[in-house]
């Protein structure tokens, strides 16, 4: 049971069953109100989509001395119960630990992880109060260490024991990471860092990676002019395909697969590792951008349901856009890499109907209902915030340097200062923007991310050193097409106005092959085929039309189909050059 308390409020949370993978949790309330509620959030900020953390809750009880007391639920997340108001009131309950990502709560023999915002209940009308939280350790993982970014009041070597935080907010915003992990320092910019990682195989270059995240992590202090921790913790998890991060004040929870990690003995840097270091710099960015400069609109937290703001274009376009420009900064790519991955981000939204049909302010609005609920309709109805606000950030920062008074990242500092590093509005934008410009940037905010008008990313490039050339789309960029090739090839989704909606196709149908006209050269009119190229195989030159045979509903279909023709440039895949090396250099070495 808990140890003595010395705080309003304590939770002691117990390994209760590795197997069964549950935590037990039993919070005290030295002074609790009359008629006291409590609650579970139901998001987590950072991931805008009500996840229900409470349907994970079981068994909850309350007690003031040896008299149990009724609790009434009054919600799907609340709960009240009636006390006498100066008896402690002691609650008690369990959390099932099933979902690995960094959202929410894991617990097996292997590992434990979770969020405060799953486990730890928030007791109204004492948030403010100071919080405390016992960890305690399991017979069954005697060997697991801890790591958290709360502040650590008697813990022993292993990291468990008894911490604090000023307040609910910094509470459930301090994830715990437990198991047998690897485990490192450093110093950025004289602040301690320390870099844990679970499931990393002996192949793991542990020193390359605590390198590079040092010198991300003192290019963003830098670029901040501004040292906001006492201490950061991040905290890896690697499994066999994941990927995502979810940002925190001092800390960060981050997924990569297996292959991502740098290995011993191997020098050149892998397409993967560079998304780790993407990852990891958009990530610590966030300490800075949507953790202290935040929208207004989520200014207290409200935990209780949806917190809508049209700024996710900023805070997480703009942190998308400075993650790999960053990673330039900091001698961790080349050019040659960094326009790889603008290239990339350019076709993503160009190659996205849904660009024409919402704008980034809106899909921003929309993230509780749509970004974090894709479905075989997304690319056609939707955009996304992280890759069209990367893009307006580049344009943003390109048109200000091409006009010669300011640069994005003097408007980001601009914005910390005015904000004091706190609540923002839009308004706060373009009044820095003109500051720093002596001109208004309305018109370009109101096209760039209130209305569905294309970007002019590609003038803007060119006019620093790097040009856009068309590329001949891939087979299923130019059939209009989103697949997964296995054995056979999975339709995920059909884009609009594209060839393959015209024939009929939809997404969930399953291709295998297609039919063609009887030719001399050939007694086969049919063909089995297993990836979208070997048309090519089996089509002469000249073929533009075939029958696609594909099964939906376990019902075969012969769908006539149009096939594209060869110069079908106007499906956009661009691929960036330099043309420009030292307008580019100026750039990217700011």
């Amino acid at each position: 049971m808990p140890h003595s308390h010395t705080s309003p409020l304590h939770y002691h949370v117990q390994l209760h069953d590795v197997h069964a993978h549950l935590y037990r949790v039993t919070l005290t309330v030295a002074q609790p109100a009359a008629r006291q509620r409590l609650s579970l959030p139901v998001w987590i900020p950072g991931s805008y989509l009500v996840r229900e953390f409470a349907k994970n809750l079981h068994g909850l009880q309350a007690h003031q001395g040896d008299q149990e007391l009724p609790l009434q639920q009054i919600s799907k997340h609340q709960w009240e119960v009636n006390c006498q108001p100066e008896t402690p009131l002691v609650l008690q309950y369990n959390v099932s630990a099933y979902d690995t990502s960094v959202r929410t709560a894991w617990l097996d023999q292997r590992r434990g992880f979770f969020n405060g915002t799953s486990l730890l209940l928030r007791v109204h009308g004492q948030e403010q109060q100071q919080h405390r939280l016992h960890m305690q350790g399991s017979s069954q993982v005697p060997d697991w260490q801890l790591a958290t970014g709360l502040t650590a009041i008697a813990i022993d070597s292993n990291g468990f024991g008894t911490y604090t935080a000023e307040h609910y907010d910094e509470l459930v915003d301090c994830p715990v990471e437990m198991g047998t992990f690897w485990s490192g320092t450093f110093t950025a910019c004289g602040v301690p860092h320390r870099f844990v990682v679970a499931g990393a195989p002996d192949s793991f270059d542990a020193e390359r990676l605590l390198r590079d995240t040092q010198k991300i992590c003192e290019a963003e202090i830098q670029f901040w002019e501004n040292a906001l921790h006492a201490s950061y913790v991040f905290m890896l998890n690697v499994t066999h395909d994941g990927y995502g991060g979810l940002e925190h004040g001092n800390s960060t929870a981050l997924i990569c697969s297996r292959p991502d990690l740098p290995r011993l003995g191997v020098d050149k840097a892998s397409d993967g590792y560079h998304q780790l270091l993407g990852l990891i710099s958009h990530e610590y960015f966030h300490t800075w951008n949507v953790k202290r400069l935040r929208p207004a609109q989520l200014v207290p937290y409200n935990y209780d349901q949806e917190n809508y703001t049209e700024l996710l274009w900023f805070f997480e376009g703009f942190t998308s856009y400075y993650d790999d420009l960053l990673l330039r900064r900091a001698g961790l790519i080349d050019d040659a890499t960094y326009l790889k991955l603008i290239t990339k981000t350019i076709n993503q939204v160009q190659q996205t109907p849904g660009r024409q049909v919402q704008s980034v302010a809106q899909s921003s609005f929309d993230a509780w209902v749509k970004y974090y609920r894709q479905d075989e309709n997304t690319a056609n109805a939707t955009v996304s915030y992280y890759t069209k606000g990367a893009l307006v950030a580049l344009c943003l920062d390109l048109k200000l340097r091409q006009e010669g008074r300011s640069n994005l990242d003097q408007v980001m500092r601009g914005l910390w200062q005015r904000c004091h590093g706190g609540a923002m509005t839009q308004d706060d934008v373009l009044a820095v923007l003109e500051q720093l410009t002596g001109r208004s940037w309305q018109a370009e905010i109101q096209a760039w991310v209130h209305s569905t008008e294309d970007l002019p990313v590609i003038e803007i490039l060119a006019a620093h050193g790097v040009t856009a050339e068309v590329d001949p789309p891939a087979p299923a960029q130019a059939l209009g097409l989103r697949v997964q090739e296995t054995h056979s090839i999975q339709i995920k989704q059909v884009l609009r106005g594209g060839l393959a909606e015209r024939a009929g196709l939809m997404a969930g149908d399953e291709w295998y092959g297609i039919e063609l006209e009887e030719s001399a050269s050939s007694s086969a009119s049919a063909w089995r085929i297993h990836k979208l190229e070997e048309l090519n195989l089996y089509t002469r030159k000249g073929t533009d039309r075939i029958v696609a045979l594909v099964a939906r509903d376990r019902q075969l279909m012969a769908l006539p189909m149009d096939l594209p023709a060869t110069d079908a440039a106007t499906i956009s895949n661009y691929k960036l050059v330099v043309s420009d090396p030292v307008a580019l250099g100026q750039w990217l070495s700011a």
